[in-house]
């Protein structure tokens, strides 16, 4: 009986599948035999293509609104698939090219082969990426061993370009190929050049008017306004990357489109993008085209950023000639790891209040207006203007980590402030031989401080213990990122994790030279600035900062406003911080190169050792009483501590020039 059930189940089931198919049958009949003509006529007269237009970019401002990447009007040449037949293609280009030519203006060439003297083709051995692209399955599907001539050959074919000069084709094969990369078609037009001179805006519309689609277009360009104040947090932008396009084809992206690479650029590109308008053409059985719709783009938002254009600059110039001291310091002593060596150096400022970034500046440093022209000379400089030393820039502190390491220990009453530590020079438990900078005797907390004895710190360390001592670095944002919305570096404490991450092994007499601000401690300028500013702060550490709003491209609207973030806290007692404070006190008070300076501050020194001249880096903040403004800076091989404090100085003189005109009258 279950059995004949079953059957009957089967054959309704069949005959069901059998009749919806009858159905869907006799109306796909309908509509291509008996209908086809209705259904052809509203294919003919409403065909749509929708063109993407761009939005203007949003601009960036520094904190009192000077311009630092804002838009200018550019123009730009547009060839467009809905009013230009393909077999026109090849002689518009032809022309095209020609009139650049005679302005002198460039259009958009990116194919990896290159005509020689003789009339044959060679590829562009610089292009090793795009010469295997176009040899690639997507493209030519030729064997990796196919010579340029080859290549060439094929592409003559494909475009039916064979009637040209040589010269010729290989323009016709580069835009009508990067055509085919952009993905060219009615609903999407092909830059032909995206930036071309007024001159040249006003022949190619005089020569070309009567050729349908090719249109010259006003554009906004990126204009990158004080270009060398701070072209490390600005950014560049630059074309969409293939591995980019991947990723963000789905959030409206094309294959055209200029993203944010580096810096506020790219870290705020959702802020500064903005949203694409639309035009849509219907096309009629006839041909003709007409605007459909219009969507207008909205524009990107803009940032203000913390720091100030004006300290910028001056940090510039003091970073240069903290260099130049260094290189004449190691001639006037004629040894040349005396600072010879020297060629780079950084200075991060923050306030105090909120750990906003007054300053950043990283000497070499280059012209952002300049970046893509200069690239090839900056990429290849030994001296890294590219690289943001200020964020990215780790290097071993020296002594400029022993007021964290007095803090620590203070607080886990490894020490006192008046426990006296006797050193003799020279600092041997442990197997270890770690030298002094003196003989300081019998000397106290405050003491160690002022005089930096290596002896006392690797003593403290020692009592205090690694684990102890990295607990409270990173509380200070050492070993950790500070929470800068740009890229930095999350810099290196010294310990047995990290020695772990190595493969190599740790041994607990390490702990001295770690605390000492050696081993393998390294940190940048930013996390310098930001434990500076934490002890400045009583050691609550706040979330380091360069973006202070986020405005809409009209300025009537706050999107966006940074509020002061606590990140951790020390744990050190207010107590315990003050005594750190005031050995910092009479640190900065030893130094001759504070002489005379008329406000109270507290610092510390430090001169790392590595390989060439010792690293000369400092950290102060002021004023003393009542802290306004934190201070780091790195020189990196600069040998003795005078450079690095001169460009604390400089900034310093300037941020207080009006207390200090007071105190002088």
């Amino acid at each position: 009986m279950e059995q004949k059930s079953t059957k009957w189940r089967y054959a309704f089931l069949i005959t069901a599948a059998l009749a919806a198919a009858a159905v869907f049958c006799a109306r796909l009949v309908q509509w291509q035999v008996f209908q086809s003509d209705y259904y052809n006529d509203i294919a003919l007269t409403s065909t749509t293509y929708t063109v993407q237009t761009d939005a203007v970019r949003g601009e960036i401002y520094d904190v009192n609104g000077v311009k630092l990447a804002v838009n200018m009007t550019g123009y730009r040449i547009v060839i467009n698939k809905l009013f230009m037949a393909d077999e026109e293609l090849n002689g518009n280009i032809v022309k095209l090219v020609s009139l650049l030519e005679i302005c002198g203006d460039k259009w958009i060439d990116d194919l990896p082969i290159k005509v020689n003297a003789d009339g044959s083709y060679s590829f562009d051995e610089d292009k090793s990426d795009e010469i295997d692209e176009l040899k690639s399955k997507d493209h030519l599907n030729m064997n990796p061993y196919s010579t340029a001539d080859e290549c060439m050959a094929k592409l003559v074919e494909k475009y039916g370009c064979g009637d040209y000069t040589k010269k010729q084709q290989r323009d016709i094969i580069s835009i009508r190929y990067n055509m085919d990369k952009n993905g060219y078609s009615k609903s999407k037009p092909y830059i032909f050049a995206d930036s071309i001179s007024e001159r040249a805006m006003n022949v190619v519309s005089e020569n070309m008017q009567s050729v349908q689609g090719v249109t010259v277009e006003s554009t906004a360009v990126r204009t990158y306004q004080n270009g060398t104040a701070a072209p490390h947090i600005v950014g560049i932008t630059g074309l969409i990357s293939e591995e980019e396009y991947k990723e963000l084809k789905n959030k409206g992206y094309s294959y055209n489109d200029e993203v944010g690479k580096s810096g506020i650029e790219g870290a705020f590109e959702k802020y500064l993008r903005g949203t694409p308008g639309s035009r849509t053409y219907e096309v009629s059985s006839d041909g003709t085209t007409t605007l459909a719709e219009t969507v207008d783009s909205k524009p990107g938002n803009s940032v203000y950023l913390t720091i100030d254009t004006k300290y910028q600059q001056l940090a510039q110039k003091a970073l240069k000639e903290a260099v130049q001291e260094a290189n004449d310091y190691a001639k006037s002593v004629g040894d040349e790891n005396m600072g010879a060596d020297c060629t780079g150096a950084a200075v991060v400022v923050l306030n105090v209040e909120d750990f906003s970034v007054l300053c950043a500046a990283s000497y070499p440093t280059y012209d952002l207006s300049k970046f893509y022209t200069d690239y090839t000379k900056l990429s290849t400089d030994k001296t890294l203007p590219l690289f943001d030393r200020a964020f990215m820039g780790a290097l071993a502190p020296g002594s400029t980590f022993k007021p964290m390491v007095a803090s620590a220990a203070l607080q886990e009453k490894a020490i006192t402030p008046t426990t006296e530590i006797d050193c003799e020079g020279v600092y041997t438990k442990g197997g270890l031989r770690l030298w002094c900078m003196g003989y300081h005797g019998n000397l106290n907390m405050y003491e160690a401080i002022r005089d930096s004895c290596n002896v006392y710190f690797a003593e403290t360390a020692r009592l205090l213990g690694i684990e102890n001592m990295n607990i409270y670095a990173k509380r200070c944002g050492l070993g950790v990122k500070t929470g800068v919305e740009i890229t930095e570096s999350r810099g290196t404490l010294a310990g047995p994790e990290y020695s772990r991450e190595m493969g190599s092994e740790w041994y607990d007499s390490f702990v001295s030279p770690a605390g000492i601000g050696q081993s393998d401690n390294q940190f940048t300028p930013l996390q310098l600035a930001t434990y500076a500013a934490t002890i400045a702060n009583n050691g609550t550490r706040l979330r380091t900062h360069v973006v202070d709003k986020i405005m809409s491209y009209t300025g009537d609207e706050v999107i966006y406003e940074t509020v002061p973030e606590v990140m951790d806290n020390m744990g050190v007692s207010l107590e315990n911080i003050k005594e750190v404070q005031k050995g910092m006190n009479m640190a900065a008070n030893s130094y001759s190169a504070l002489d005379g300076f008329g406000i109270q501050i507290a610092g510390k020194t430090g001169t790392a050792e590595n390989s060439g001249s010792d690293h000369a880096n400092f950290i102060c903040y002021a004023p003393f009483d009542k802290p306004e403004i934190a201070v780091a800076v790195m020189v990196e091989h600069g040998a003795k501590s005078f450079v690095a404090i001169n460009v604390a100085r400089k900034i310093m003189e300037e941020y207080f020039s009006e207390e200090l005109k007071s105190s002088s009258e």
